[in-house]
Parts: C-alpha cells; structure tokens; sequence
C-alpha cells in the first residue's frame, strides 16, 4: 500500500474496529480533550477526509502551492503564527504589537478584521472597545473616527498612552516586506478588504480566513492573488470543500496532526497550519507538529516556541545566552515572571540585579529609584522590605502583570533553584556576606557567577573562593591585573573591545568572555562576529534573535541556505 492517503485512512478504519494500540495508525492517538467522549468518531471522519483525498491527488503533476511570500529568509522548517501579537507585552492590535513581532524575527501575525459603522475595516481582536481601549461599545457601531480616538494603549500600561488601534490599510503598508499576515476576517466587505490587500501590494503575504460565504467572496473578487487559509471541519466533504474554497492552507488542530495526513495535503498543494492554542500550547504539542511536517504552529506563546525549536535543532552550543533582567522583554524585569519566563525560552543565565533596603533586606531592582518600575518612590536604601513588599512591580510594564511584586533575593533564589538555569548575579548593593550566605542557602552557590567591580571581588573571593567571580573588563589593558588580583572565572568585556585576539587572550589565561549586546549592538550581523570571534556569552534584551543568528551560523557551517518549503517534494 504505497499511497500514503489510502495507508493513513485504512490506519483510521483499523483503530475504530479496535486494534488502534497495533494499528500503523497509532500515532494519531492523543489524551482526549475535554469535552471529548472519544477518539474513534474523529479516527472515522479523518478516514473519510483521507479517502476521499484521493480523488483529487494528481501525483504525477502535484499542484504548485500559493507563493507566499517568505518573511524570514531564509525560512526556519517550521515557523510561527502569533495568534494574539504582542499578548500581555505590549498593547494588541496596534504598531506596537506589529512591530514587536517583526523585532522577534516572527514570520506570521494574526489580526482579526472587523468594519466600522461608515463602513471601514479595523484590526480589532475584540467586539467591543472597551476590551482593548478606553472606548465603549461595539466595533461595528462607531465611525472609524470614533473608534481611532478611542486609547488603546494607556489602558494597557502609562508608557503606551496614546496608542491606536490600527486600520487595515496601516496594518498593511506595516507589515508590508517585513512580516505576513493571517487575517481572520470577523466583518468586511469583500470586494473593499480585497483591493485594500491588493493596493498594498500584500496579496502574497496575507493568508484570508472567515467564514466559507466571505472565502468564496474573496476569491471571486481576487481570484488567486490572495491566499485563504480554512479551517477543515471533520465530516465535510473535502473535494466539495476544496472546490467551495479552493484553500491555500488548511487549519488543523496541533495535537491530532499526522505525517501522513501533511503529506496529503501538501500533495494537494495545501499548506498545513497547527493550531496549538490552549491546552495544547506547549512543547510536546509543537514538537509533534513540527515533526509531522506542519508548515506553522498558531501559538500565544511564539517567543517560546521560537526559543524551544532553535534550542532542540542547534544541541550543544559554544555560545551561552544570558537573559537580561530576566526575559524582560516578554514580562517585568527583575521579577518571578521574567525568571520563570526565561527558564520557559532556554535561557543558559538569567541576570539580575539585588540592592539592599533601608533596614538590611536584599531585593531585586536594577535602579537605585523605585519610581520606573514600581508604584514607590525615592531611593532603594531610604525604604524598608515591608515598604517595597507593598508595591506593584508588573503594572508599569502593562495590565496582565498588575499586582507582581518586587521579589526577595530569598525567594527569587527559592524559585530559580529547581530550574536549572545558571544565575548571573549583578551584585549592584549587596555585601558579599549575606549574598554568600544566600546562594548556599538554596544550593546555588555552582550555578551562580557574581558581577561587581575588582575591590568586591576579591573580598568574595576570600570570603567563598568556590563563587565564580566577573569584574568588568573595559580595556584590554587591565587584563593581567585583574588575572593576577581577582582569578575571575569571566570577565565581562565591553561590547566595542571585543575582538579575537582579546578573546583569545582571555581564554589563554583560562578566562571566559562575557558580553552584554544592548542597545545599538542588538543585531544579527554584530552577534555573528561576536560567536566567530570565540565569545562566550551573549547577554541580551533580545534572546529569539541572539538564538536565530546562531541558527544561521550553524546552516552556513553546514552548507545549508535554510530548509526546502516547497511542497514540490
């Protein structure tokens, strides 16, 4: 039996006539889902979609697939489709959220679409205004005047005041060359949404979905300049579904995907979409449908899925990621979501910064001044632990983070201790008694490497001798000084005195080169140099991208331009 859409189905009748634990099926078994009363009806209905693939398969002249544009080039295997962009970070459905994805290196971002009162087409994941903004009421009954004033980002946090709610167009010319787009199409008039698309010259970066009425809509009115992407509903008839909809891609639930069952449908010319939102959004899921051949994963997580896929491909690596104030981009820096988060995307180090309060209690806060990051003011060192513990740490960075506490040192290192990660101590006000006597407390003390200036480091190094030691490193010159005084285990460069010979120095002396790359260093090309040079660690504010371009140095090691995302195979 060779055809792979006769093999799977006859799998699918087997495992209903109950002998699914040795059938060639088996690997379609998932845990049942709530709501679920079993497994065999859905087992039938793939059946009937596999079975009645075959008639449509022309296997001696496969279709050629939309040509969608390639966002990220070259393209990862399998990418991501960030279902709600910018979720809990930044304000949805507004330049920011477009941009933030674009800043991640993400191929695809998915808006909804809906229609104002006179008529115009807003990216609005929500009905009614005063989901996102400050608003009222429902989308549909605004002018788009009405629904532009409305603030969609003071809401969300003080720093994003005055934010907007994008239109269609704007989120177009946006995204226009720099990421794709799945747009859900909730409300729209189809011949308007399609010349908007084709005005903006995005019909090759936008994937439509919406009901089957407006999909055949937009096809008569665009023909085969937009691509659709459809959800496929189990039962269906397929050819009449294919010829309904003449889909470009097709939705399928992550969890129940099947190698096979890609394989069908990319022999129809049909790219393959894993839903994983939900319960099924974590890493046994995205392994799965990577696995199985899927051409994206829809995630509310793409930052973890990006991080999970890059990590399992590169193995071991030369180059270690510190993950700055916590994954602070993705949650409250210096807090026990930036660290849990961190810990969730691979992070090799996660850095963080302990001051000391007015009364000798020990908290994680990179400022001296409590005003940016908390609802407090004035100094670290004029208010106590009881003061600190009252304030809100995770409001400023934005709504989903309200009521996050500034965190101990105590319990930071309670809750890194079973992760795993190694901890990057920025020892800005703490002195090295208590900060010794704390990492033994937690059995840390072989995971942690200890930042501070030489005269710090050696009072640590007579006191604990087995704590890592890092000065800073901002001339070359001070090197054999800071060998002989200090014995550290790194030395933190500054990013501009990098080079070879300096690595190759440092690491002569049995000396391990750190390096923060903030700011203006935060790019591709200077993160290369870095890793071909022989750095050791990269600390970044941007770990997604630090992790693509060691993707990319490892394809161009291997001879590889990025893997083949034809379905011409």
């Amino acid at each position: 039996m060779d055809d792979p859409v006769v093999g799977l189905a006859w799998d699918a009748i087997n495992a209903h006539d109950g002998d699914f634990g040795r059938s060639r099926g088996a690997m379609l078994a998932s845990p049942p889902k709530s709501g679920r009363n079993s497994e065999k009806p859905s087992m039938i209905m793939l059946a009937g979609l596999l079975l009645s693939m075959i008639g449509t398969q022309t296997p001696e002249s496969p279709p050629v697939a939309f040509p969608i544009f390639e966002s990220v080039r070259p393209p990862r295997s399998v990418d991501v489709v960030a279902h709600r962009v910018g979720s809990g970070t930044v304000p949805e459905d507004t330049a920011h959220a477009l941009e933030a994805a674009i800043a991640d290196g993400l191929a695809w971002a998915e808006f909804a679409v809906r229609r104002t009162r006179d008529g115009q087409h807003i990216l609005s994941g929500a009905d009614r205004l005063e989901a996102r903004t400050d608003g009222t009421g429902l989308v549909r009954d605004r002018t788009l005047v009405e629904v532009r004033s409305a603030d969609a980002g003071s809401s969300f946090a003080r720093r994003f005041a005055g934010d907007r709610l994008l239109t269609l167009e704007e989120g177009l010319h946006l995204a226009r060359g720099r990421i794709n787009l799945r747009l859900d199409v909730v409300d729209a008039d189809a011949t308007q949404f399609v010349r908007e698309v084709l005005d903006a010259k995005m019909g090759h970066q936008v994937l439509i979905y919406g009901e089957k009425d407006f999909l055949r809509a937009a096809r008569e009115a665009a023909g085969e300049r937009i691509g659709r992407i459809a959800r496929w509903r189990p039962g269906s008839d397929f050819a009449r579904w294919v010829e309904e909809i003449r889909p470009h891609a097709v939705e399928l639930d992550a969890d129940s995907l099947d190698a096979r069952a890609v394989t069908a449908f990319h022999g129809n010319g049909i790219r393959v979409e894993a839903s994983a939102i939900g319960d099924d959004d974590r890493p046994a899921i995205w392994d799965r449908a990577a696995d199985a051949g899927a051409d994206w994963i829809r995630t509310d997580r793409p930052e973890e899925v990006l991080a999970s896929r890059t990590l399992r491909r590169l193995g071991p690596r030369r180059t270690w990621i510190a993950y700055h104030r916590g994954a602070g981009r993705y949650a409250p820096e210096n807090t026990l979501d930036s660290l849990r988060k961190a810990a969730a995307m691979g992070a090799d180090f996660v850095e963080f910064d302990v001051r000391t309060t007015a009364d000798g209690a020990f908290v994680l806060l990179h400022d001296g001044n409590l005003a940016r990051t908390t609802t407090g003011r004035g100094s670290v060192r004029n208010r106590t632990g009881a003061e600190i513990a009252t304030l809100d740490a995770g409001s400023w960075f934005g709504r989903d983070f309200a009521g996050v506490k500034v965190p101990t040192l105590d319990v930071f290192l309670e809750a890194a201790a079973p992760l795993g990660v190694g901890l990057y101590v920025d020892a800005k006000d703490i002195a090295p008694e208590p900060l010794v006597a704390a990492l033994a407390r937690y059995g840390v003390t072989h995971r942690a490497v200890v930042y501070q200036g030489a005269d710090y480091l050696k009072k640590l190094r007579a006191i604990a001798p087995e704590i890592r030691r890092m000065p800073p490193l901002g001339d070359p010159s001070e090197l054999d000084e800071l060998a002989r005084e200090v014995q550290p285990y790194a030395v933190d460069a500054r990013w501009q005195v990098l080079s070879r010979p300096v690595i190759d120095r440092c690491h002569a002396l049995g000396i391990k080169v750190f390096s923060d790359a903030l700011g203006i260093n935060e790019n591709i090309g200077r993160y290369q140099q870095a890793v071909r040079d022989g750095l050791d660690l990269i600390q970044t504010d941007h770990p997604v991208r630090v992790l693509r371009a060691l993707e990319l140095l490892e394809d161009r090691a291997s001879g590889l331009s990025g893997p083949d995302r034809s379905l011409r195979k």
